[in-house]
């Protein structure tokens, strides 16, 4: 029995737990006329039946599933010839992909036998005895984890439903068994993100081991290229990240002049202004744009917005390049604008009405009141969605490729062909690449920059929500 169809025989030995642990209960207490004589309703000796019979179960198929292929690979190596064994680990892990391509074919076992036992080249005989022996023990894995599994759940179940009795308190445990999930879900992602940030940071430290750390930071030569003659200077490796920052704020700033105001003002006119029938219209038709797929805002980009930049430039004699940060940035802000207008709205209608009557029965008019009283009191909302604004600015890629081009230059003028940090991340990530080298290593170090970013945004962003929620709460 494969993963899927054992993963359906538990579910569906989990309901029959449910209605089980039900009737245990019922029968316990003396037939349904006594089920008030429980401490706990039915239902949930049911509930705890189920979570008792499914939870240890999955565990057991989650972890037999992560280690499965290991220790396979551990007993199939024991029965391989010594030279295979001392090969190199790059050699030894092609010979095992061929034994993997010949056990997963769709060739029975029979006609694999028989295959074998004509070979007249001795390597060759020995792959495909290694590939019967690996369909045999994949298959004495899979009845292995079937039984497990499943005697797993029965005695789960049995175990529990002998100490039913009338003062069994099974909601209290039911209640700890959803506590400890939790807990659990909220340790797994606080070490998903500590996974993250050990693994950008030791990647981001081998590469620094190359490169000066202050060269990163402060050059402002970004070639990170392999030298092709030993006089190349653009190709020798210049690691200067300050062009990518500088390109990254340029745009993500172009961006939020146009996705904040115009943003707010979306904001104050739906939750202030806008009638309760244009307001249900224009909310959901606003959300549309965040939507969109980022790479038809990047096609919109280049085929409209940056030719029009460039020819309405040329008609005042500018010099418009043909990719550039002016066009990213409209068309990023243009995105973004539902993020900053739909929660600094929810935020604004959040504010107490006692706030705002209070300061219209003052005498106070209705922009006064808005400017003076609910923007500072939503004030915490509204800066978490420009925060959240900011951090899609900075994330994005399929725009800037599309819009801004990848020439990495330190320049301020929103004219010209700028890249960011993303879009080289991406860069030096295509291909075939070597996670030895400096030029790869270095989109680890761009990585735990934009990480440091964004953290020192998220601290500066909790210091005013918190400054402004005491002051309203």
């Amino acid at each position: 029995m494969n993963t899927s169809l054992l993963f359906i025989a538990l579910i569906s030995l989990t309901l029959f737990s449910y209605w089980f642990g039900l009737k245990r209960s019922l029968k316990v207490a003396g037939g349904a006329e006594h089920k008030k004589d429980l401490t706990c309703l039915p239902e949930q000796f049911g509930l705890l039946t189920a979570m008792v019979c499914g939870l240890p179960a999955l565990i057991t198929l989650l972890i037999f599933n992560s280690a499965e292929q290991l220790v396979i690979e551990q007993l199939l190596t024991t029965t391989l010839p010594a030279n295979i064994q001392s090969l190199s680990s790059i050699d030894f892990g092609l010979y095992l992909n061929n034994i993997r391509s010949l056990a997963s074919s769709e060739t029975t076992q029979a006609l694999l036998q028989g295959v074998a036992a004509q070979q007249n080249d001795i390597a060759l005989q020995g792959q495909f005895q290694a590939a019967l022996t690996l369909q045999e023990l994949n298959q004495q894995a899979v009845w292995l984890k079937t039984g497990l599994v499943l005697i797993i759940a029965v005695v789960s179940v049995i175990v529990l439903v002998r100490k039913f009795s009338l003062t069994y308190k099974a909601r209290q445990k039911s209640e700890a068994i959803v506590r400890a999930l939790l807990v659990a879900s909220s340790a797994i992602a606080i070490l998903t993100t500590l996974g993250i940030v050990v693994s950008v940071l030791f990647e981001s430290i081998q590469f620094f081991k190359s490169v000066s750390p202050a060269e990163f930071m402060f050059g402002t030569q970004w070639s990170p290229q392999t030298a092709m003659r030993s006089d190349q200077v653009g190709g020798s490796g210049s690691f200067g990240a300050v062009p990518l920052f500088a390109g990254t704020m340029l745009i993500t700033f172009i961006a939020m002049l146009l996705a904040v105001p115009v943003g707010l003002m979306i904001a104050i006119y739906l939750s202030q202004y806008a009638s309760t029938k244009l307001r249900s219209f224009a909310k959901p038709m606003l959300e549309v744009l965040a939507g969109i797929p980022t790479v038809v805002y990047g096609f919109f980009a280049a085929l409209t917005v940056a030719p029009v930049i460039r020819n309405l430039g040329e008609s005042f004699g500018l010099s418009v390049a043909s990719e550039s940060a002016l066009a990213a940035g409209l068309v990023m802000g243009t995105m973004i604008i539902p993020f900053v207008s739909s929660l600094s709205e929810d935020a604004i209608s959040a504010v107490p009405n006692a706030l705002k009557e209070a300061s219209l029965g003052m005498g106070a008019t209705k922009s006064e009141t808005v400017v003076k009283v609910l923007l500072p009191a939503a004030l915490p909302g509204i800066v978490g969605a420009i925060l959240l604004a900011i951090s899609r600015a900075i994330g994005e890629t399929m725009i800037v490729v599309m819009a801004a081009g990848m020439a990495a230059n330190l320049t301020a003028n929103p004219l010209d062909s700028v890249t960011t940090v993303t879009v080289q991340i991406v860069t030096l990530l295509t291909g075939d690449q070597e996670f030895d080298s400096p030029k790869t290593l270095a989109a680890f170090a761009l990585g735990l920059m934009l990480f440091i970013t964004t953290l020192g945004l998220n601290i500066l962003a909790l210091k005013v929500v918190r400054k402004y929620r005491e002051q309203y709460d």
